[in-house]
Parts: C-alpha cells; structure tokens; sequence
C-alpha cells in the first residue's frame, strides 16, 4: 500500500504524513472515503490506488472548476466520484469508511461544524483523518512564516485540531506533527514560492508543520 501512496504523491513535500497515516487503517481494499476540499486530486487518486477497483471515493470540492479538474485527472478511475458542495454542507449518496480532509479547516470559518459533517459521513467504526497547519511555526531562515490573513481564516488551526473534535462521536487513536525541512532546495523553494510568492535559495527553510489526527467513530 504505502509504495503506491508514495509513487501517486511523489511531487507532493507532505506525502510522508498522509502515507503514515493511512498505514494506521489496515486493510483499504474496497474502501469507501471521502476527500474532502480535494484541490488538485492528488490525494483522491492515492486513495482511489489503495482501495482499488472495488472502493469508491467521493472527491468533494466547492470549485466547480476545481471538481472538473480532479475528474480529469481521475479520468483512468471509475471509481472515483467529483462532487461539488462545501464541506459544512456534505452530503453523500452513502457512508463511507474514511473522511479525509487536508488544509481544508485553515479556510473554514465554523471547522466544528465542517468536522461534525464530516464524522456524520462515516459509518460506525469508519476512519476521520484530518492534516492541518500551524504556518507561523514555519521558518525562512530565524524568521517566522506567514501567511496573507485575507487568505485564510485561521492560518494555526493545527495548534486547536484537537479541540475541535467531537469526542462524544469519535476517539483519537493517533495524533503526531511533522515538517519537511531544506536548504537551497529547489522543491521546497518552489512550495514556498507558490504559498507566499517568496522565492528562497540560500536560506534553510521550515515549511509549515502539518499537525495529522486519525480518529475512529464510535
């Protein structure tokens, strides 16, 4: 599983934790998830590799052009189904045994309630993963990472990712942050430069840290 993770996500700096977190669910063939905010269809794709021919994934994105993009991309998976809604609205054909979201929160201004959608898509036993940023713990060489607020909501939602959970419906079974770090590289040079519009070389740069919660509904 996780070498098909990896080769899918290969140009993507966080894939280590996404591969790490989904080694935590077991066996995913035939796995029913949901991507939710699912952006350019990196991570829909991943999934739709390890739950094979027999799972589905729901890939949700409230950009209609962002969902034509992904089901583009996903041209080669059947299984794989673009979905236009915003996540404090999901609404799903099924439910499903994952709900995964990826700097999704950041941009959400009520992030309960887009969680508690969300673990309302699960089946009982199902799996919620959720990876978000904590920006200012980035660094360019000594000096702190941030982001353009009129971006996002809350550019540290990382930090609160715990609190937001809804305990009385799921229990964590994991949770762990992790940061790609480098110099003069031109990868992660690249990454920054797309984020901020900043452009490194000679720096050694800490991207954001990526705080990774994987928990169970009850």
């Amino acid at each position: 599983m996780t070498s098909a993770i990896a080769y899918q996500l290969r140009d993507d700096l966080y894939r280590r934790p996404l591969v790490s977190a989904l080694e935590r669910l077991g066996d995913t063939e035939g796995m029913t998830s949901v991507d939710v905010g699912a952006g350019g269809g990196d991570v829909t794709v991943a999934l739709a590799e390890i739950s094979g021919e027999t799972g589905r994934v729901y890939a949700v994105d409230i950009d209609p052009i962002r969902r034509n993009e992904i089901a583009k991309r996903a041209a080669n998976y059947s299984q794989v189904v673009a979905l236009t809604q915003s996540v404090e609205e999901l609404t799903l054909p099924e439910k499903v045994d994952l709900a995964y979201a990826r700097f999704l929160l950041l941009n959400v201004y009520e992030p309960k309630i887009a969680i508690e959608r969300m673990v309302r898509a699960l089946k009982p036993g199902g799996w919620l993963v959720l990876q978000e940023a904590i920006t200012s713990y980035g660094r360019i060489g000594e000096t702190p990472l941030r982001l353009d607020t009129d971006q996002v909501v809350d550019q540290d939602i990382g930090l609160r990712l715990l609190d937001l959970l809804p305990y009385d419906a799921v229990s964590v079974r994991d949770c762990w942050m992790e940061s790609p770090i480098g110099r003069g590289n031109h990868q992660i040079s690249s990454y920054l430069e797309a984020m901020t519009d900043v452009r490194v070389d000679d720096e050694t740069i800490i991207l954001p840290p990526i705080v990774t919660v994987v928990a169970r509904r009850k």
